[in-house]
């Protein structure tokens, strides 16, 4: 199975300073497996953390050997209707995390995460967390 690998990951992975050898060693087997799928919002997310153009840079050109999957208009409108489905049970969530669920659920890809949130929308709707 395909996995859709969210910002916190490559965050934990990439840190400069104690990086969680765990976390860099599934990466690099994703990776290796040809399993890995990044999205260009989280590509986003991940170059908005560096404000230094010289680690912006470094970093842009780690992530540039890795292609975007492209999101479909029905992913967006899927987004929508998981934002309100979670809506209606009480869960909160960001536009960001429904629209990797959305895109998670057409291309029957697990979700590598540790944000909590997730387990909260596991439990509305219809998606895999890496485990």
């Amino acid at each position: 199975m395909r996995v859709i690998v969210d910002t916190v990951i490559w965050s934990l992975a990439l840190r400069r300073v104690n990086p969680d050898q765990m976390v860099q060693c599934e990466l690099t087997s994703l990776i290796e497996d040809h399993r890995l799928i990044l999205l260009g919002p989280i590509r986003q997310e991940l170059l908005s953390g560096y404000t230094e153009e010289n680690k912006f840079e470094l970093l842009r050109a780690k992530l540039s050997h890795f292609e975007d999957e492209p999101i479909l208009d029905e992913d967006y409108v899927r987004a929508a209707q998981f934002h309100n489905i979670c809506r209606r049970a009480g869960i909160q969530g960001s536009h960001t995390d429904f629209l990797i669920c959305s895109c998670a659920h057409r291309l029957k890809a697990s979700i590598y995460t540790t944000d909590k949130d997730f387990k909260n929308y596991l439990r509305v709707l219809p998606i895999v967390l890496y485990e």
